[in-house]
């Protein structure tokens, strides 16, 4: 999806729940649209942002994670390369990117889709930050769709984590949306 097909999607899903929370019937799920970003190891934030860096936060976001400052280049496959990709804090166990599927062809990087943390037989790329450089040799995915939940939202909704659902997003003009193979991830 480009920047302004997100946006398009955004202001559908805004418009549905606002008719949805007018009309008191439902489940309301508040809706966000990640755009690409970056999960880094301690030791890829070192290679790329100079030794003993520290992730530094921006914005907080959902579940303790952040928007970092830090921003790197995705270089794909056939050389070609995404500037200003965001660094999601804080440090991972593993490196991971999460790309939509039309990045994806631009780099020239066959990516499965998957949920975030799932990187066995994923994609390659190299990273390029102002100190240094990263091969990562899998970990590039298109995430899945997904909503995050915590317990008591799950039980409200008489959901269970992992549980596959579709999502309909009711615009009301004549375009309404069904979002299926949508997984529920539910914690704290």
């Amino acid at each position: 999806m480009d920047k302004f097909e997100i946006e398009q999607l955004t202001k559908l899903v805004i418009a549905s729940m606002q008719a949805e929370q007018k009309r008191g019937d439902g489940f309301l799920v508040p809706v966000g649209v990640s755009n690409r970003h970056i999960h880094l190891s301690q030791v890829d934030v070192e290679t790329l942002f100079g030794a003993g860096h520290q992730l530094t936060k921006k914005k907080e976001l959902m579940g303790g994670q952040f928007a970092s400052n830090e921003c790197c280049t995705i270089v794909g496959l056939k050389l070609r390369a995404i500037e200003n990709v965001r660094v999601l804090g804080p440090a991972r166990k593993s490196t991971q990117v999460e790309i939509s599927s039309t990045d994806a062809r631009k780099l020239g990087i066959n990516v499965p889709v998957r949920e975030s943390g799932d990187i066995a037989g994923s994609g390659a790329c190299k990273l390029v930050g102002p100190a240094g450089e990263v091969e990562i040799e899998i970990g590039v995915i298109a995430a899945k769709r997904h909503i995050h939940m915590t317990p008591a939202d799950a039980e409200a909704a008489g959901v269970k984590d992992k549980e596959i659902v579709a999502v309909k997003v009711a615009c009301g003009n004549g375009r309404d949306l069904i979002l299926g193979d949508t997984v529920i991830r539910v914690s704290e």
